[in-house]
C-alpha cells in the first residue's frame, strides 16, 4: 500500500505521515527531504523555494518511487506539497488499486482564528530554516488546494474548527 498526503504548506503533512508511520510502521519519504538532498548533492540547479520549477521534478521522482514500492509488494507514505491533486493520470490502474491519498486543507476561518498557533508549531516535526509564512498567502494557497481537490474529486480533510488530524485509509 502506498499512502499520498498532499497539501499547502503548514497543514501537518509531515505530522500525519508521522502518525501513520508509528501506527502501521511503514517507510516514509518527504519531498521536501528530497528536495534537499538533490539540491544539496548538486543534481538540480533549482532552488529551494522554486516551486513551480520543484513541482514536476519532484513528483516525477516521487511518482516512480510509488511505481517501484507498489512493484515490490512495500508500503509507504509519500508527503509533500508537490504532490499533484491529478495524481491518478500518472498510474495506470494497477497502480491506482495500492495507492490511497489524502489532502489537508485549512479553512480561511481556521488560518485567520488560529494563525499564530500554525507559525508556533511550523517547526514541530521538522526544522524551516526559512520561514517566512504570511496570513493572506497561506489562506490563498489553501483556497487553491481545496478548489483542486474539489476539481479533480479527490479525497481531502478540512481542518476548520481545531486541529485533530488523523486519517484510516
Amino acid at each position: 500500500m502506498v499512502i499520498l498526503i498532499g497539501g499547502p504548506s503548514h497543514t501537518g503533512k509531515t505530522l500525519l505521515a508521522d502518525k501513520l508511520v508509528k501506527k502501521y510502521g511503514y517507510a516514509c519519504i518527504s519531498q521536501d527531504l528530497l528536495k534537499m538532498g538533490l539540491i544539496r548533492s548538486g543534481n538540480t540547479t533549482l532552488a529551494p523555494d522554486d516551486t513551480e520549477g520543484l513541482r514536476p521534478y519532484l513528483w516525477n521522482i516521487t511518482a516512480e518511487i510509488v511505481k517501484t514500492a507498489v512493484e515490490n509488494g512495500q508500503n509507504v507514505i509519500a508527503e509533500g506539497c508537490y504532490i499533484p491533486m491529478n495524481y491518478a493520470d500518472y498510474f495506470d490502474e494497477k497502480y491506482l488499486q495500492h495507492i490511497r491519498f489524502v489532502c489537508l486543507v485549512m479553512s480561511e476561518k481556521y488560518i485567520r482564528n488560529n494563525f499564530e498557533q500554525i507559525v508556533a508549531h511550523a517547526d514541530d516535526i521538522e526544522r524551516r530554516l526559512c520561514d517566512d509564512v504570511e496570513q493572506e498567502r497561506l489562506i490563498a494557497c489553501n483556497r487553491y488546494f481545496l478548489r483542486r481537490c474539489i476539481e479533480c474529486n479527490v479525497p481531502y480533510i478540512l481542518i476548520d474548527d481545531e486541529y485533530n488530524v488523523d486519517w484510516d485509509f
